[in-house]
């Protein structure tokens, strides 16, 4: 029976994973066993923060409507519950951006909603 020699396998497994941890700091980056726990614990970061990102820029969404309504005498649960009273149909994203880029665009729907709340 013919020997089997695995060296080209064993040396492209530890080429894909040295390639994936190329940015990592010290021998993270060029020693195969610790580059490979890096990279395992840096993927499960990845998996995990890909999830807690939509969180925290719902968040930021929230503070910057929030703090764009305060400047016209409306908090951000009176803002919110006037919108879905005058039928304004808007996710939080796009609110956050017209008040940011926008604050005479935003305080025309501002008036809107405290017309509806009156």
């Amino acid at each position: 029976m013919a020997r089997v020699k695995r060296g080209t396998t064993t040396h492209a497994r530890h080429k894909k994973v040295l390639a994936q941890s190329k940015g990592f700091v010290g021998r993270s980056s060029t020693n195969y066993r610790i580059a490979l726990e890096r990279l395992e614990k840096s993927l499960k970061y990845a998996y995990r923060d890909r999830k807690v990102k939509k969180r925290e820029f719902r968040a930021l969404w929230i503070q910057r409507i929030n703090a764009a309504v305060r400047e016209h005498g409306l908090t951000y649960s009176r803002f919110i519950y006037g919108l879905n009273k005058t039928g304004i149909e808007m996710d939080r994203k796009v609110l956050s951006a017209i008040a940011y880029d926008d604050p005479a665009s935003f305080a025309e729907i501002v008036k809107k909603v405290q017309a509806a709340l009156a």
